[in-house]
């Protein structure tokens, strides 16, 4: 019985295939070879460079796997799991990490993982949250550290190449290259405060490469990245990094203090609206003076109010000859001082300027 005309040209197919599954005579047979692979060629000085930079930085940047307290589903039992990833590097051989803040910000523990795989559970030194920096400590031999080389950020120039490596999206141990972009930019911090001096960077920085080191073309620490600039949260071309003059100037002191003692001058500081107000010039208004301060010590004088209206107080106008317009600036200033200097303090009051040396004691908080 004939198929139905449509079934028909459905055999042609299936015939085909049948065709080709038999196997060729011998002598139609030929061996299948590769094709030959071209020579390569030396590698450009660039390429060596990129790869001597990584080769030797690789070891110092670890994996940090922040820890969130969570309480099994069925029972009351309380267990520690992942909640973020991140990265950081080695600063020493006594152990000690440096990373963001906001990468073990709210956890209740942290792992690292070196570059070996190993996996070590870390201990919280010190934190700075108005610089995004926090300070970790693992107990592993010395001879398993290797920390990076410090370079300087004092002479950055537009232009020159940098190298960022991290752990963007939990995949560890990745390059990125670029350039900086630009000198001083400005960031915020976790806390608000304003991160002066930032370096921007169009070397791709990612969700997980926070904390992670920029290098110089000599495999050199220059800054640690912190933030990007993306209405995506992908790499967008424009990321920012601490520097390291600032990174060098705050980790040591994590590192002996277990947290940031900045120096105190023990004042209330006015905000920027008293100025306008009061049509002063531009600078810091004193609200309050604590007693036995040393700002009492120096004569520094707060605005009052008087039975005639308000009393002239001191405006701090410059800090060590730099100039300041809000509380901001001054912690700024006087975070680059220890507690126990002695800081020149610009001032003026009813129209006159004058100087106080104040010797600096150091913050509670």
């Amino acid at each position: 019985m004939p198929l139905p005309s449509f079934a028909r040209p459905a055999l042609l197919p299936a015939l085909l295939l049948l065709a080709l599954a038999q196997p060729l005579p011998a002598a139609a047979r030929t061996e299948a070879a590769p094709r030959p692979v071209a020579p390569r060629g030396a590698l450009g000085a660039d390429e060596l460079n990129n790869i001597a930079v990584f080769k030797a930085a690789s070891p110092a940047v670890v994996n940090i796997t922040s820890l969130a307290l969570e309480r099994q589903l069925f029972s009351r039992n309380v267990q520690q799991v992942p909640a973020g990833t991140g990265t950081g590097f080695i600063w020493d051989r006594e152990g000690h990490i440096v990373t963001n803040f906001h990468v073990i910000q709210n956890a209740s523990g942290a792992r690292v993982t070196l570059a070996d795989q190993s996996t070590h559970r870390a201990q919280l030194v010190g934190v700075f949250p108005d610089r995004d920096l926090a300070v970790l400590k693992i107990d592993v031999p010395a001879a398993k550290l290797q920390a990076l080389p410090l370079g300087s950020s004092a002479d950055l120039q537009v232009g020159q190449k940098v190298y960022a490596i991290g752990n963007p999206f939990g995949l560890d141990q990745t390059l990125t290259t670029g350039i900086v972009s630009a000198l001083n930019r400005e960031i915020e911090s976790q806390n608000r405060r304003t991160i002066r001096g930032a370096i921007q960077t169009d070397a791709a920085i990612n969700p997980g490469n926070s904390g992670g080191p920029l290098l110089d073309s000599a495999g050199r620490l220059i800054g640690v990245n912190t933030a990007i600039y993306s209405p995506s949260g992908a790499s967008a071309g424009i990321g920012f990094s601490i520097p390291v003059d600032e990174v060098n100037r705050i980790v040591p002191r994590l590192i002996r203090d277990g947290r940031f003692v900045r120096p105190a001058v023990g004042v209330t500081y006015a905000p920027a609206e008293f100025n306008e107000a009061l049509k002063l010039p531009k600078g810091v208004a004193i609200l309050r003076v604590q007693p036995g301060s040393p700002a009492e010590r120096a004569g520094l004088r707060p605005f009052t109010r008087g039975e005639r209206g308000i009393v002239a107080g001191d405006v701090i106008t410059a800090i060590e000859g730099e100039a300041v317009a809000s509380a901001d600036d001054v912690l700024t200033v006087l975070e680059r001082l220890q507690p126990g200097d002695t800081a020149t303090f610009t001032l003026w009051r009813a129209g006159a300027t004058r100087t106080e040396r104040v010797r600096l004691a150091a913050s509670e908080d």
